[in-house]
Parts: structure tokens; C-alpha cells; sequence
């Protein structure tokens, strides 16, 4: 059955997030870990430097709802508050700082580069990257992570594999009276004293932003329905802190958005997201919000899951909450074809997070609406800038970065791209 559709694909409102009083200076910045990893990850970083000629953070906003402007503003408001602790920072001395990445596999690595060598270039220090081949090699981090510390660093910048495996790393950091700001991923459990800023993204807001934009091209079919219609979300899982908060951020978002146009939504599916989604109602509804989370975090396992929500009648949109699961989504429709951008030829929409070559293809062809990424660049150069205030000896704040939309019309936008990993 055909389905009218008066949604557009909405371009993403950029918000600059230069630092004020930032000096330029020359300073050179050397990579460790595997050479020929650290070879590909420079040679991918020289590349997207063309295109990024300013630090730049976008904070996405659509512009038909109320909530979505109120909830945008809040969090640039939020990391304004938090980078104006840099205003006219200067290095008291030459610092060196070792960089712990996940790894060098992903080209948002590069990206947090592009990051880190703009600030040590503003602020006169260095960093010497490392990271072990893959994320899942997480005693490589540990092992590498404790040989930094026995260097006696000023400070010490980490994005943890897996944040349980550090901690003892960690406390030896506290008592040595290393600071350590955690990038990309924070540490809940961190011993007291070790982390002294985490830079990473609001992920609720993230959540939110997908929830938005979805919204925009589904409204209408919710409006008309003659029964009950399904949205579906694809988490990798239902622990970590991240994905927990951009998955609520999308569902809590989603209800908000449906209750408010005067529609019933229920949640179903994962017990931690049932549990926790805000507002909903139960019974039968007009809308239920499916989430599904697979036994462990692959593809293929996220493939499955999403195959059995697409292959449902009433479904109408679908989210992948991160590259791993939007991925997912997308195998599954390799075997259904039912994804695309026009609702009005019963297309499913669907919406991603983070990028990678797979999803930026499908969001250039319009099998995928649209999605959501973070800024590693962004994360790269703020915590540059936190190390070196904390070995300044300055008392910090955690810095929020954004998450922002792209789709076929904004994707290539010189704001947005430097951040589009492959």
C-alpha cells in the first residue's frame, strides 16, 4: 500500500566549536604501536586533513520540533560550558603525552588524529600514539598501557578496549599521580584520582538526534495508520554505558515525540531497555518500539536479529545504534529489500550510527534515511587540550562532544566528513 509522505531529508545546523585564544605554534607528534599500522593510519589522516581546515564540532538539529531545538541547544550549551575551561590555555612546558587507542584497524582512529594534531600544532607538545591491531586485543592495551606509565608521563590519554581490564592500571596511575583523560569511552569503575576529564559523546543526545530525524519521515505513516506499526532498534548489547545510553536516548526520544502527537507507544524486547525507557505505556498500542540485542556483538549476530523485525508486516523504520549493528541491519536487507528512503513506496526506514564505507554507501544510495556520528576528531582535540591543562595542574571538567546527522545531502559537507571514517 502506498503511504504519503511529507518528510524531507533535513541537512544537519553546524555549531563551531573553535577554542577561543588558541595560539598556532610548530610541534611534531610521532606514532608508535605496529609501524605499519602507524604508516596507514598517518597516510589515511593526511588524506582527510585536505578536507578539514578548521576544528569544527557539529551539533545536529532538525527543524520542525520544539523538543528537538530544546534538546540540541542543551547540548551545545552543555559543551560550550565545558571547553571554555581551555580558553587561552598554554603549555607550561614542551609536554609529551602517550595516546592509548583501541586500534589502528579503523580509519576513525585517523580521525582522532586529525584531532590531536591540530591541538599539539596550537598548543606546542606531542603525543606518540599507540594502540594494539585489533580491539579485541585488549591485554596488547593493558601491556602497552602500563609500559606508558612506567615512563613516568605528564599525563596519559586512554580510550580502553574494554574498561574492566584497566583498572589496576589505573589505580597504579592514582598513586603515582599520573592524570589520565579517557577519550571515545569512559571508565565508570575508575579508582579515585586516575581519570581527571573524560572526553566522549553524549550519547543520550546522540540517541536522541537519530530519534529526531526519523521521526521527521515516519510521523505521517503513525498519523494514518489503520492499526499498530512497529519501529525497531538493533543494539549490540546492553551493558556497556554507551550503547545503553544511546539506545535509551533513541527510545525515550521516540516516545516523547510519539505521545506528544497523541499516539499510545509501548517498548518490547530487551529486558534493560523495557526497564528503563521513560513514558511508555503498556497494552496494545498504537506504536511498539521493538529492541533487540544479540547473544554477542557481531555482524551477523546483529543481522539476525534485525532480519526478524524487518520480516514483521508492521514494521516501519529501524535503528542501528552503532556501527557493528547498523551493519546488521543492513545484511539483513541484502535478503529482504525493504529498506529506502520513501515511505510513500512502503519503504522501511531505516537509521544508522557512526560510519564506516558500508554505511556511508547505503546513506549516499538511500537505502539508509540517514544516521548519526560521532566526532573522534573532535575527541582527539579536546583531549589534547585536557591533558595539557591537567599538567598544567588546572582542576577539569568532562567535555560532552556531539553526535550530528548526515544523510545524501550534507554527507560530503567539509563540517561533517573529516569525521566519516571508512
Amino acid at each position: 500500500m502506498k503511504r504519503r509522505v511529507v518528510a524531507t531529508l533535513m541537512s544537519a545546523a553546524m555549531v563551531a566549536a573553535l577554542l577561543a585564544g588558541c595560539g598556532s605554534s610548530s610541534a611534531s607528534s610521532s606514532t608508535s604501536a605496529a609501524s605499519s599500522s602507524s604508516s596507514a593510519a598517518s597516510t589515511s589522516s593526511s588524506a582527510a586533513a585536505s578536507t578539514s581546515s578548521s576544528s569544527t564540532e557539529a551539533v545536529a538539529s532538525t527543524s520542525t520540533a520544539s523538543e528537538t531545538a530544546s534538546s540540541s541547544s542543551s547540548a551545545a550549551q552543555s559543551s560550550d560550558d565545558a571547553t571554555k575551561q581551555f580558553d587561552g590555555l598554554k603549555a607550561k612546558e614542551a609536554y609529551n603525552f602517550p595516546m592509548l587507542v583501541k586500534s589502528f584497524q579503523s580509519t576513525y582512529w585517523d580521525a582522532a588524529q586529525q584531532g590531536m594534531k591540530k591541538a599539539v600544532d596550537e598548543l606546542g607538545v606531542t603525543y606518540d600514539c599507540q594502540g594494539p591491531n585489533s580491539e579485541s586485543d585488549i591485554a596488547d592495551q593493558v601491556n602497552m598501557l602500563n609500559s606508558a606509565i612506567s615512563s613516568k608521563p605528564v599525563g596519559i590519554g586512554l580510550a580502553a578496549c574494554d574498561t574492566t581490564s584497566v583498572l589496576d592500571a589505573l589505580k597504579t596511575c592514582a598513586s603515582e599521580g599520573i592524570p589520565v583523560v579517557a577519550f571515545d569511552t569512559g571508565v565508570a569503575d575508575a579508582p579515585d584520582g586516575s581519570i581527571v576529564c573524560t572526553v566522549a559523546t553524549d550519547n543520550a543526545q546522540a540517541g536522541s538526534v537519530a530519534a529526531d530525524n526519523m521521526y521527521d519521515a515516519i510521523k505521517d505513516e503513525i498519523k494514518n495508520a489503520d492499526g499498530q506499526v512497529r519501529i525497531g532498534e538493533v543494539n549490540q548489547d546492553a551493558t556497556a554505558l554507551n550503547i545503553q545510553q544511546r539506545g535509551l536516548g533513541f527510545i525515550n526520544e521516540m516516545i516523547k515525540l510519539i505521545k506528544a502527537d497523541g499516539k499510545t507507544v509501548s517498548v518490547e524486547g530487551n529486558e534493560f531497555y523495557v526497564n528503563n525507557a521513560e513514558g511508555a505505556d503498556t497494552g496494545d498500542t498504537d506504536v511498539v518500539i521493538e529492541v533487540a540485542v544479540p547473544a554477542q556483538t557481531t555482524v551477523e549476530l546483529c543481522s539476525t536479529e534485525a532480519q526478524t523485525i524487518l520480516s514483521k508486516e508492521d514494521t516501519i523504520a529501524i535503528f542501528g545504534s552503532n556501527q557493528t549493528a547498523a551493519e546488521g541491519v543492513l545484511a539483513a536487507d541484502a535478503n529482504l529489500s525493504v529498506l529506502g528512503s520513501d515511505v510513500s513506496n512502503g519503504d522501511v526506514i531505516g537509521v544508522g550510527f557512526d560510519a564506516g564505507s558500508t554505511i556511508k554507501a547505503a546513506v549516499q544510495s538511500g537505502q539508509l534515511y540517514g544516521a548519526v556520528t560521532q566526532s573522534p576528531l573532535m575527541m582527539g582535540y579536546y583531549a589534547i587540550y585536557a591533558l595539557t591543562a591537567a599538567a598544567n595542574g588546572q582542576e577539569l571538567q568532562d567535555v560532552p562532544t556531539a553526535g550530528y546527522w548526515y544523510n545524501a545531502d550534507n554527507i560530503d559537507d567539509p563540517e561533517i566528513a573529516p569525521n566519516l571514517y571508512d
